[in-house]
This record gives structure tokens, sequence and C-alpha cells, in this order.
């Protein structure tokens, strides 16, 4: 620390919500202090300025807020999601799971997002022969019929909350006609996921805990009845796939099947909801002309990946150390985790240029809003496509679209997304 830092270091600290020893590089952050989960971008850039990784002494993780570190960690195999299948529970002094969570845990841990290879290879493999862009490309008129459908029902009114009326059924109806259950039962869907989503926010409480374990066994029995019904009588939709995929050999067991249906239904909607809904804050707040952002397909695809790059629902993911290791002059113990910093890498100002500001027609640069490596995002594609049709189709329909309250976002870090997006128009 020099002594020009030590006045940026009091500057910052005073007027944001953290505090950093910048000789330990160990960090102090309220995740619930709505200072912080309303606009997390200063406290990350204030911090980046003091050093790019840091401890966060809450979570008890090593963070990382250069884009070229998070690239680097995903592809790392030294890394991995999972960590008993290198060492035991008593090695790394882990506690054993309690018998009231083992419901949740015995369901998530066979998730292909927690797993890593050969058993993830497997799985994967299985569940992308769905997700390729050609498929998904087939889904388009469907999704703009629904798009509009949504629209037509609420045109008149002037004024809704578009996370409740346009974002939240939009990616729930697509995942579930893919999958091939009722999209009747959407609210039942809907109801189980944010209670299971539960599990991986920051703060949770035995409350939510109960709640996940809950919505867990009735998500299970729910799927478990599908799975049942179409091995009887086999469907064009995933579960009928992954099914036939099991009897050919495969060796996808009937709960790793449960598992991997709750996880698209999960992932297939969740982070897509909050995609669109930051996606509208943020062209509304840069003064943007729809007409020129959707103007033709490039221009959608490149509004698109700005509106992912700039507000990613996703801002941490997490990974262990497989092994003892040192990254970046971090020395660190097989089984600590270290947390990768999507939202801040997105907005690292050594790869984007003005890299705070909403602009569509900056040069196109990788984000990590999907992830990378072995774990990037399957459902990518299908997201992609859902906010390409999504947005241009609601700035076209909706003349004048604009806030009708002020945004505020969920105290849910590390899911960033708004508790709610009031929108009026010209009727």
């Amino acid at each position: 620390m020099n002594d020009r830092t030590a006045p940026a270091i009091e500057a910052a600290t005073t007027a944001l919500p953290f505090r950093i020893d910048p000789v330990t590089r160990r960090v102090s952050i309220d995740a619930s202090d709505p200072a912080f989960f309303q606009d997390p971008y200063p406290v990350f850039e204030a911090i980046r300025a003091i050093s790019p990784v840091f401890f966060w002494e809450e979570q008890a993780v090593w963070c990382f807020l250069a884009a070229d570190d998070v690239n680097a960690l995903y592809r790392d195999r030294r890394f991995g999601r999972e960590i008993l299948h290198v060492a035991t529970r008593e090695e790394l002094g882990i506690p054993e799971i309690p018998v009231r969570l083992k419901p949740f845990y015995d369901v998530d841990g066979l998730s292909m997002l927690e797993r890593e290879p050969p058993v993830h290879t497997r799985l994967r493999t299985l569940v992308n022969r769905a997700f390729v862009s050609r498929q998904i490309e087939r889904l388009r008129p469907r999704i703009e019929a629904l798009c509009n459908e949504l629209i037509d029902g609420f045109a008149a009114k002037g004024e809704i909350d578009l996370i409740e009326a346009y974002a939240t059924p939009i990616p729930i109806t697509v995942i579930a006609e893919i999958l091939g259950v009722p999209v009747e039962r959407a609210p039942d869907l809907l109801a189980w996921s944010h209670a299971m989503v539960g599990m991986y926010q920051l703060g949770r409480t035995p409350a939510m805990e109960d709640a996940a374990v809950a919505a867990t066994l009735a998500f299970s029995a729910f799927l478990r009845g599908y799975v049942q019904e179409r091995r009887g009588k086999p469907g064009d939709d995933l579960i009928s796939q992954l099914i036939s995929a099991e009897e050919k050999g495969e060796k996808l067991s009937e709960d790793e099947l449960i598992t991997t249906c709750i996880l698209l239904l999960n992932a297939g909607h969740e982070a897509t909801v909050h995609a669109l809904g930051n996606g509208v804050r943020a062209i509304l707040r840069s003064g943007a002309e729809p007409s020129a952002l959707f103007a033709t397909p490039e221009s959608t695809a490149a509004t698109v990946e700005e509106c992912l790059r700039y507000d990613p629902p996703l801002h941490m993911f997490t990974r262990y150390a497989l092994e003892d290791l040192e990254y970046g002059g971090i020395v660190l113990k097989k089984g600590q985790q270290v947390g990768l910093m999507l939202g801040a890498a997105n907005r690292d100002p050594n790869r984007y240029a003005v890299a705070d500001r909403f602009d569509t027609t900056r040069e196109l640069k990788p984000h990590v809003s999907f992830g990378l490596g072995i774990h990037f995002c399957i459902g990518a594609p299908l997201a992609r496509l859902e906010m390409q049709v999504a947005l241009p189709i609601l700035f076209e329909r909706l003349k004048g679209l604009r806030f009708a309250a002020p945004p505020s976002y969920r105290d849910a870090y590390h899911f960033h997304g708004l508790d709610g997006l009031r929108l009026a128009w010209d009727v």
C-alpha cells in the first residue's frame, strides 16, 4: 500500500458497505445489506482497485474479480464442483448432512451441475441432445406465439408487473413443454423451484431449509409419476428421450432422471426470468431507442449479449480445490472453495471499455454469464433464443414502455434479480 492508495481505500470503505484490509486482502461484506445487493457493482469495483483477489470473510472463500482469472478457474481441472470423490468428510472437516436435510441433498447430489467427470460427462451427454442450437431454434415459432399471447392478455391494461406477467410465464411454459409436463401445473413448479433455490442463497434460514426439503419431496413425487407414465406410453418429449436412453444401456438411473428433470425445470426458468427483467431494466435506463436495438437479427443478438454481460442473473459460482495448490499467489488447501465473481468479471475494465456502461454497439467479447468449461450452461441456446424473441416483441407491442415504479432487487445475492418490474406504456 502506497501513499496514494491509502486515501482511496479510506474513501471507498467510507462510502460503500464493505471493509477491507489491504495487506491480508480480507474483506467484510454483508450480502443482505440493501446498499450492497441493490447494486453490488460499485463495491466490487472499489475492491478491484485495491486487489482483484480477496477473501470474503462472511463466505469464507477466496473471490476472483478479474475476467482472466474467472476464465482460467472455470477451466482449471484442479478445481471442481464436488470434493467428496477425492477426500472424506473427516479428512476435510466437513460435517455430516443433518438427517432432516437429506431428502434435498440426496436429490441435489445427483445433479450434473454438482458432479465431475465421468459422471458429469455421462449425464450431460444424455441431456445435451435436446439442447443443441439446431433443436432449440425449432422452438422460435412457439416462443413468438407465447409472447404475443401473453401481451394480448395485458396490453389494454397500460401497466403490469413484467416479472409476473411476462418474464416468468415464458421460460416456465417452454421448459415444461420440452419436458412434457402440464403447463397448468406451473404454479406448483414455480413454488417448488423457488423453495429449492433458497438452499443456494446466502444466509438461508431453517424455515427456508424446511421449505426446500418439502418442495424436493413434492417435486420428486410429481415427476416420478410422469416417468412411470412415459415408460408405458412414450411421447415426443425430453422425459421420454431420457427414458429411452436409459433403456438402451446408458445407465441413467430413475433417481438421476428425476434430478435431471428438476435441474432443467429450475435452471430452465429461474435464470431466464431474471435475465429478462434485468435486461429490460438496463434497456430502459440506458435511454437507447428500442427500434435501433432490435432492427436486425444481428443487433438483437448484440443487445441480448450486452444485457447478459451488463447485469447477469448469477453473480457467483463456487468451485472446490481438488488438491493443495497455489493459484495467483493464493495458497489453497484441498477442499477450500473459491468464488468466481461473474457479475464483476463481466465489468472488468481490462476487458471491456467503459465496462459500467450499457452499450450494445461495443465490440463483442465473450462474457461469463453462462459459465465456461465443462459446466457451461447447457440451456444457454434456449435462454438466448427466449431473450432474442421476447425482448423485441415486448418493445414493439408496447409503445412508450417506461417504469411505473422504481425497480428494486431481491435480497437474494448471489442470484441477482428484481423483486418486480412495474412498467407502463401508451394505450
